[in-house]
């Protein structure tokens, strides 16, 4: 774990400018010491294929190999070479086995960011859990952008602060990304808040195909500098728009996985949280209560709630307040928390507003 910083303003202008190689993903350059044979163009090639990390390379099927080398992203290398390019990656990544004590204990260093309400917190044992995918579901104005809000900014702060001291990354694809929401929520935390907006780096996604780049680009960046946090917001529209009916419905599921496994695969590779906003629509079908009124579910299917380790409900409450459920998770009992939203972020509701 790394030296917090005393100041909270000195955590959000001093973040760590380079991965602690030690401890974080392996540059592909240790390749080289592993397999002579493999050459810097090698490298290079590889990187240009969306292979930054050693651990990236060791975590992927020969398969994919394979299909991009047909798609024409890859050399078409013999079996041998990639086999030892392979081995190579193998050999510097520990993919065996551990006990579960020594799993328990990572498990208890883990790194959690806080949500900015101290019941909501209560409720997820912490915060949002670095290394996983959180995913948060609900109408509009149910709070979902506001938290990824406030979270770009927990994820700047000291690690003894509930932050994650690193910078935040924020995958646009509703055009919901305001700068001046984090302002507020820096200055009302005693931020400078222009380095808070200095230290979140965001990107606006307009196609699928633009969204699988921009998480490419996204490894890139990560293996350059320090980011404890990744934001997709929402991750189900530009799939929902760009397959339309039952006849494409098949192909946006494989896609939507795809790009769900990517996301895994950054969590895996740089310990980093990423939260996942979707959508949902009405529930019309026998199953729903004409006498609880309006029924929604998430949208995405199976393959977003399987790929999702923590599934978060959110929707309105009474007044101003809003009510997060936590509707899935490993080892969290299905609860709830209500928060409120004012200018500097998320926060708890005051005794005064809890209804009676």
């Amino acid at each position: 774990t790394m030296a917090a910083p005393t100041q909270a303003s000195e955590a959000a202008a001093q973040v760590a400018p380079e991965e602690d190689l030690a401890t974080g993903p392996l540059p592909l350059a240790k390749l080289q010491e592993r397999e002579p044979s493999i050459t810097r163009k090698d490298l290079e090639l590889l990187a240009q294929a969306g292979f930054h990390t050693v651990d990236s390379l060791a975590f992927s099927a020969t398969k994919r190999l394979h299909s991009l080398a047909a798609a024409g992203d890859l050399p078409k290398w013999s079996d041998e070479k990639l086999k030892k390019i392979k081995t190579a990656a193998a050999q510097c990544v520990d993919m065996g086995f551990q006990s579960a004590a020594e799993y328990l204990t990572q498990r208890e260093n883990m790194v959690r960011l806080s949500t900015g309400s101290r019941k909501l917190d209560g409720v997820l044992r912490g915060g949002i859990e670095t290394g996983m995918i959180t995913e948060l579901y609900g109408e509009f104005r149910t709070g979902k952008s506001q938290l990824c809000h406030q979270l770009c900014v927990a994820a700047q702060m000291p690690i003894d602060q509930a932050g994650g001291e690193g910078k935040a990354m924020y995958i646009d694809t509703e055009g919901t990304f305001r700068p001046e929401r984090l302002q507020e929520i820096a200055r009302k935390r005693g931020l400078n808040a222009e380095d808070v907006l200095n230290n979140v780096c965001v990107a606006r996604a307009y196609n699928c195909d633009h969204q699988f780049k921009l998480l490419q680009e996204a490894a890139a960046l990560m293996m350059s500098q320090r980011y404890s946090l990744l934001v997709v917001d929402s991750v189900t529209a530009l799939f929902r728009s760009d397959f339309t009916g039952r006849g494409e419905l098949a192909e946006r599921q494989q896609s939507l996985g795809k790009f769900l496994r990517m996301v895994q695969r950054l969590c895996d590779e740089f310990g980093v949280a990423a939260v996942i906003t979707n959508q949902v629509m009405a529930q019309v079908d026998g199953m729903s209560n004409p006498y609880a009124g309006p029924q929604v579910k998430a949208i995405g299917g199976h393959v977003l709630a399987h790929a999702s380790q923590t599934r978060l409900a959110l929707r309105k409450g009474k007044g101003d307040t809003r009510i997060c459920k936590i509707v899935d998770s490993p080892c969290l009992p299905e609860s709830e928390a209500d928060f409120m939203i004012f200018e500097g972020g998320i926060c708890d509701v005051p005794a005064e507003k809890k209804p009676k």
